[in-house]
């Protein structure tokens, strides 16, 4: 008997052995399928084992019950039968998920075979399995976060990264053009296309909108699919759309090629600054992202100049009958996209990050990349005889994620599972985000980036309208005004500007071949005349009388006419086209770009002391500082009351604030680690790109009504960002996680 006892025994342990190797085989090639034929498996055991009357297992020495049960029955056992009591038990008695559990103990019953305390006991395997799996990921990645930072220490800063910067500085300056595009194309597409006001502001703020769906979207799939190719898919779209936006002739399409446009390149800026920061060692990290940032001026700069030196010349243009015009606007357009077609053809010859491969499990693809930087760099140094001493580099544990959906399986339905899977695993990883572990720093910053674009976005449109503002109203006080003058036979060639004119008398006069700009008549009387060829804007005729006169190719449609009669007149041959009122006084146009130059170009000194000063005062000091100035200086807008005054505010702000940008970049890539940098960065700018369309859309209400509401939002909105960036962990001199 106790021979007996000791065979099954060893048999036992030798099904234990099998159990757990089949589980693990399953899980790693076979799959699905093999859990179906485990599972026929076991239901043919239970079934067996059903029929045995042994609640437990024996004690050592028992001759009742257990598991020996007479000669008879052991016999059975070595003829056919199958040992598996304890198949899906390991020594602690855990029962395997997935395979046999073993015999139900008494108390459990059979119901615990579906749904009772062993399912829950297996739930809860499953559980602490995903849990032991997590903590070994994380323990990964903080080895290798360690190990990454003394192999770039063992690299250097050279001539890689100056390659790489200049590379996607091209990305970020694909970013700076596409934000004033629209504003430089509408004083001439709004004739093109005649677009009213609430037409413009829709074009105007739609590049906005598609930028925080993509800053979304390619920020997500860049911590998924890689960030080289989510860029230049990201860059890609934006350079087609781009290019149709050029040609296309409806406002419609106009519209909806510029939100595609503005959706590509909302990438830009969430996956520059993560794939440049995983290139750069601690002690360089702050000052050379602060570098990267300039570009971003460099996109406003050259936006700004081939405005001021295309959209001008009309020359540059050519239409096909009526239906097809291409002016020089649209010229305009195509040219802002060569930043972006440049940096897809310089980021093609660049490696992927190299960090990103190795949290993917990828080691040799991570290892060669890294060698490629060590031996570019030393190569550049007069140094070629140095090797690349590092061998082995920690990976990170990866996660089962994806379903094996054999080959079988059409192929659509395999696209398809693989997009649900990758929609998932964007999903948990923004999620993740918002984890007890990072949710007090998300929300943290997600206040900060939104009181600084609140502010700083809107300000950014407030001043030009301003002073857009303050000229208009310079222009009507220079309005001369007529009363009760009275003129016959004459002949008007001349182009009428500015003047109002009440109660007067027009007889057998002829109007030829002129524009007619802000002219108001008022209470006047026109008897016989002779209007021809007339070009006019902001021109209305108001509480007149019109007696047997003539109007041939002229743009003096009815609204022009507010309250009038009309006696015996005649309207021949009316200019066609858009019959709203436009502005064609190229020396508001050349405001414009100048404006934006200036404002751009002012934040050149904020770069540079930002850059230099990043790594010496911390990221946290900068961001505060500089938010507490730009909140002092709004406060100046008030003495804002000449066109001089508020372009001189415009650079002070300009130049104060960014380097409270340049701060809140830097220490939003290191806050976060390298599987989630750049899902955590989308998702804040596309909050920011939303606080935009807010502060633009409420601070342009203001215009022409009061200076301090503005003020006192934008002053608001930066001090309580200030304050809350104090809150924030300082990153300087950590391991970029």
């Amino acid at each position: 008997m106790e021979e007996g006892y000791q065979n099954r025994t060893a048999f036992i342990k030798g099904a234990k052995d099998i159990a757990k190797e089949v589980k693990r085989q399953a899980s790693k090639k076979v799959g699905r399928s093999v859990d179906r034929v485990t599972d026929e498996y076991s239901k043919r055991s239970y079934s067996r084992f059903e029929e045995d009357d042994d609640d437990d297992y024996p004690t050592q020495g028992s001759q009742d019950g257990g598991y020996y049960r007479g000669d008879s029955q052991a016999a059975n056992d070595e003829e056919g039968g199958h040992s598996d009591s304890t198949e899906g038990h390991d020594e602690d008695d855990e029962i395997y998920e997935g395979e046999y559990q073993g015999i139900p103990r008494a108390e459990s019953g059979k119901g615990s075979l579906a749904g009772g305390p062993g399912s829950v006991r297996a739930d809860a395997q499953q559980f602490r399995d995903i849990g032991v799996s997590e903590a070994e990921r994380r323990k990964d990645q903080e080895e290798l976060a360690q190990q990454y930072e003394t192999i770039l220490q063992e690299c250097g800063h050279g001539k890689f990264q100056w390659t790489l910067y200049f590379v996607l500085g091209l990305a970020l300056m694909a970013d700076g053009v596409e934000i004033f595009v629209v504003g430089f194309v509408l004083p001439s597409a709004e004739k093109d296309m005649c677009l009213s006001e609430p037409n413009k502001s829709m074009l105007g703020l739609i590049v906005y909108f598609g930028m925080m769906v993509g800053a979304f979207l390619w920020g997500a799939l860049a911590d998924r699919i890689g960030r080289r190719q989510s860029l230049l898919i990201s860059l890609s779209i934006n350079s087609i759309f781009s290019f149709f936006s050029s040609f296309v002739q409806g406002y419609s399409t106009f519209l909806f090629c510029r939100l595609l446009s503005g959706v590509g390149i909302g990438g830009s800026i969430p996956i520059v600054f993560s794939f440049y920061s995983e290139f750069l060692a601690q002690e360089k990290r702050g000052e050379h992202l602060s570098w990267l940032c300039m570009f971003w001026m460099i996109g406003g700069i050259y936006a700004s100049a081939m405005a001021w030196a295309i959209i001008p010349h009309y020359g540059w243009s050519f239409q096909m009958g009526s239906a097809y015009q291409f002016h020089s606007w649209r010229v305009f357009v195509l040219v802002c996209a060569f930043p972006a077609v440049a940096a897809i053809a310089a980021l093609s010859a660049m490696p992927e990050s190299p960090r990103f491969y190795l949290e993917n499990g990828k080691h040799d693809e991570g290892w060669m990349i890294l060698k490629q930087v060590h031996d570019t760099n030393m190569r550049a140094k007069g140094h070629p005889e140095k090797v690349f001493s590092v061998t082995t580099i920690k990976t990170v544990k990866q996660m089962d994620e994806l379903v094996d959906t054999g080959t079988d399986t059409p192929i659509w339905q395999r696209y398809r599972l693989k997009i649900m899977s990758l929609s998932q695993q964007i999903k948990d990883n923004i999620l993740a985000c918002f984890s007890p572990e990072y949710k007090r720093r998300t929300f943290m910053l997600m206040a900060v980036w939104f009181t600084m674009s609140f502010s700083y976005y809107g300000l950014t449109v407030w001043f030009p309208d301003m002073i857009k503002y303050i000229q208009r109203q310079e222009y009507e006080a220079r309005t001369k005004t007529f009363t009760k003058e009275r003129v016959e036979h004459v002949t008007f060639n001349f182009t009428l500007e500015n003047q109002i004119h009440r109660q007067g008398h027009y007889f057998n006069d002829k109007f030829l071949n002129l524009k007619m700009k802000s002219m108001v008549f008022e209470d006047s009387m026109f008897e016989e005349c002779y209007f021809e060829d007339i070009t006019s804007t902001h021109t209305f005729f108001r509480n007149c009388t019109f007696i047997a006169s003539l109007f041939y190719n002229t743009d003096l449609f009815k609204y022009r006419f507010v309250d009038c009669k009309l006696f015996n007149s005649t309207f021949l041959h009316n200019k066609e086209g858009c019959i709203l009122d436009f502005s064609d006084d190229f020396n508001n146009a050349y405001m414009i770009y100048f404006v934006n130059f200036l404002g751009t170009l002012a934040v050149l000194p904020g770069n540079i002391v930002s850059a230099l000063l990043m790594d010496k005062i911390g990221r946290l000091r900068m961001l505060a500082g500089s938010s507490v100035i730009s909140c002092v200086s709004c406060f100046f807008l008030m003495f804002g009351n000449s066109e001089s005054g508020m372009i001189a505010l415009l650079c002070l702000f300009g130049g104060i604030s960014i380097a409270s940008w340049n701060a809140l970049d830097v220490i939003t890539v290191e806050l976060y680690p390298s599987d989630k940098r750049c899902t955590a960065f989308g998702f804040l700018n596309a909050l920011c790109k939303l606080a935009a369309v807010l502060g633009i859309s409420i601070f342009q209400s203001f215009v022409g009504i009061t200076k301090a509401v503005p003020i006192l939002f934008a002053a608001g909105a930066l001090a309580a960002g200030s304050f809350l960036a104090t809150k924030l962990p300082e990153t300087r001199g950590q391991v970029l996680q």
